[in-house]
């Protein structure tokens, strides 16, 4: 069973930094990519940032260079640097990995998720 636990989350003022952490257990051929999602109150969940093994990285465009995220593989973790916070950015906050395992003789490709850690940014 693959586990995606979630840490850093909280009340913080607008202006002000979160860093979020993410460490995944279990097995797995590999695991790529990580990323990070969120969804506000009363909207859809949406792709904030995504980085593969090998450190390529994707990030939602509005957020003009905020959140930089990273990765430790030895660690199975992942990372989201939040600065200069906005109101907009207050949501619950998914960590998301793919995961590659084998069944039988195919590799299967399964998407797990973290259980969300609430940011709240207050103007």
């Amino acid at each position: 069973q693959v586990q995606l636990v979630e840490s850093g989350g909280g009340l913080v003022q607008a202006g002000g930094s979160l860093r979020l952490s993410c460490a995944a257990s279990g097995s797995w051929f590999s695991l790529d990519p990580m990323g990070w999602y969120r969804q506000p109150l009363g909207k859809q969940r949406e792709l904030v940032a995504s980085i593969t093994s090998g450190g390529s990285t994707n990030y939602e465009d509005s957020l003009n260079g905020r959140f930089t995220i990273s990765r430790d593989n030895a660690k199975n973790a992942v990372y989201l640097q939040m600065n200069s916070l906005k109101p907009e950015d207050t949501a619950v906050y998914y960590c998301k990995a793919t995961i590659t395992q084998w069944q039988g003789m195919s590799p299967r490709k399964y998407d797990y998720w973290g259980q969300g850690t609430q940011v709240t940014v207050s103007s």
